[in-house]
């Protein structure tokens, strides 16, 4: 069953002042007794607190299991035309393809032009709040979450995000985070997963489970944009915006014999201080990171392959297998081949 985990942070409202210390509220996302009454009034509240202001609301979920796709669409009015007023028991994604969609949800006035998208929240009243314009279109999609989702205000995303940073943290971060209103940078990959999308709904496949997949990658998409598009905001402290794009660049280029002088060179730094500084954003020195980074991914090259020691030494851009097998050590308190034999599982067939 979907489950609404609900966090309220401490929000100053007119003349009153509402304290909520870590409050959750779990209700069941699909019901429509008294807990989706419930729900409703808690995500009201909620959009009540940052109705107005400027702070931004992002839902965060799970995607160990694909999302449920119920249903899409592609609307186009051929007149004057205003959303109905409704509340629905899913979520709605809807992207704006020509002309703006003017459309309210829970106090929260919004305008949906091209290459925007919106995320409508289960249980939230949401309607027109504008005549729009003869001839506007947009793309719709209704999907369901298995598993718990969480609504988090702009400091708690940034604490979220914080996480990446680790070397190892990608690997298994199994979220998607959305936000309410957003303008992907490439929406032409978002559009193209939902024409997929669609053509995948309306052909008559024998089971829904690649629907399911095609929606659950498209809810990746806009969380991977919106996470790149977070980390390099220009609201972002140069420092923090510089820190993105060296962690970014020492990613692609993980392969390569690193070294923190080319690294700081790159990004017009002194060694030294770009050492340190680094270190204070992300609990890492440099060279530190670097380690574990290919770390990291020898440590995969163990797992799936059956590459020598030195091989892997070699393919991740260190060239000298003996320094590899220290650091290794170093770090996994065991040897690469202690590892192996730890970790490794290897199926061959031939038919």
């Amino acid at each position: 069953m979907n489950r609404l985990l609900f966090r309220c942070y401490t929000e100053i409202v007119t003349d009153y002042t509402f304290i909520i210390s870590q409050a959750f509220i779990c209700v069941s996302s699909r019901s429509t007794t008294l807990g989706g009454r419930i729900r409703l009034i808690v995500i009201a509240f909620f959009f009540q607190l940052t109705a107005g202001g400027d702070i931004m609301t992002f839902l965060k979920t799970s995607i160990k299991k694909p999302v449920e796709f119920i249903s899409c669409g592609h609307f186009m009015s051929d007149a004057p035309w205003r959303h109905a007023n409704r509340s629905i028991d899913s979520f709605e994604i809807i992207i704006g393809v020509h002309k703006c969609l003017y459309i309210e949800q829970n106090l929260r006035q919004y305008e949906v032009k091209p290459g925007d998208v919106l995320l409508l929240l289960p249980g939230s009243a949401h309607n027109g709040y504008k005549e729009c314009e003869e001839g506007v279109s947009f793309f719709w999609f209704h999907f369901l979450t298995n598993e718990h989702y969480e609504l988090l205000d702009e400091g708690c995303l940034d604490d979220e995000l914080s996480d990446l940073n680790k070397p190892d943290f990608v690997k298994f971060c199994s979220n998607v985070y959305l936000p309410i209103l957003s303008k992907p940078a490439a929406i032409e990959k978002v559009n193209i997963l939902f024409q997929q999308l669609q053509h995948v709904a309306n052909a008559n496949y024998y089971s829904r489970q690649a629907a399911h997949y095609i929606a659950t990658s498209l809810l990746i998409e806009l969380s991977e944009q919106m996470i790149s598009d977070h980390q390099k905001s220009p609201e972002k402290p140069q420092g923090e915006r510089n820190i993105a794009a060296i962690i970014e660049w020492i990613r692609i280029h993980a392969l390569e014999d690193l070294q923190v002088s080319m690294i700081a060179e790159k990004f017009n730094y002194n060694k030294d201080y770009l050492s340190r500084f680094f270190k204070k954003r992300t609990g890492y020195n440099l060279q530190e990171y670097i380690h574990l980074i290919k770390v990291s991914k020898a440590k995969d090259l163990l797992t799936r392959s059956s590459r020598s020691i030195k091989s892997i030494s070699e393919k991740i851009g260190i060239h000298d297998d003996k320094y590899f097998m220290r650091l290794f050590k170093t770090y996994e308190n065991m040897t690469p081949t202690e590892y192996r034999k730890a970790f490794y599982k290897n199926h061959t067939n031939n038919h």
